[in-house]
């Protein structure tokens, strides 16, 4: 990596959780500034403007949200405990995988009226995330873990949205309480669904 790629990468890491938490339209270059130690010039130098710093942040943060997922997930051999570890991942949004909260949340409904790039992009996300689930369930039906006449991929949708609505409540209201109800029903309805 040369030294404009390092500075580059670092400028995008030390910007991710403040676009995380602040939002596209709010986060200022002044907070990059603040929050990498270097001037509006050299932030320039690596980036042509904010858009385009936040558009590569964006793939950041889905990219460290992506890794955790499938290593959590990875320690598993059988599907309903990689599904169990999905929902770990997930089970206490005060304390994110990624720094400022899920960034398919914080981006999606910030950019949802307002940034169709950034839009899709989330939407490509969520498509992606409710797939993920549903190859993990049809790994166990395959397998002969789950029911085979269990609708994965509805299941698989419903999981999801409840994950991110959970995940909603509970940095709105600063507590975990409802995530827990929305895990432990999922575990449920996930072992019931056992061969």
């Amino acid at each position: 990596m040369t030294k404009g790629e390092a500075t580059r990468q670092f400028i995008i890491e030390r910007s991710a959780p403040v676009f995380n938490k602040k939002g596209i339209a709010a986060t200022a270059m002044s907070d990059i500034m603040k929050a990498t130690k270097l001037s509006k010039g050299s932030l320039y130098l690596h980036f042509d403007n904010k858009e385009r710093l936040a558009s590569c942040v964006i793939d950041y943060n889905m990219e460290i949200l992506s890794k955790k997922v499938l290593s959590s997930v990875n320690r598993h051999n059988n599907a309903k405990d990689k599904l169990f570890a999905y929902l770990d991942i997930f089970s206490d949004p005060l304390h994110s995988p990624v720094v400022g909260g899920c960034p398919m949340m914080n981006f999606g409904s910030e950019a949802d009226d307002t940034n169709e790039e950034v839009r899709k992009r989330v939407a490509r996300e969520v498509e992606s995330g409710q797939q993920f689930i549903a190859n993990l369930i049809k790994q166990g039906i395959e397998e002969r873990e789950f029911n085979s006449g269990w609708n994965y991929i509805e299941f698989a949708t419903l999981m999801f949205a409840m994950i991110e609505g959970g995940v909603m409540i509970s940095r709105i209201t600063g507590s975990n309480n409802k995530m827990k109800i929305i895990t432990r029903n999922l575990r449920k309805m996930i072992e019931e669904q056992q061969s």
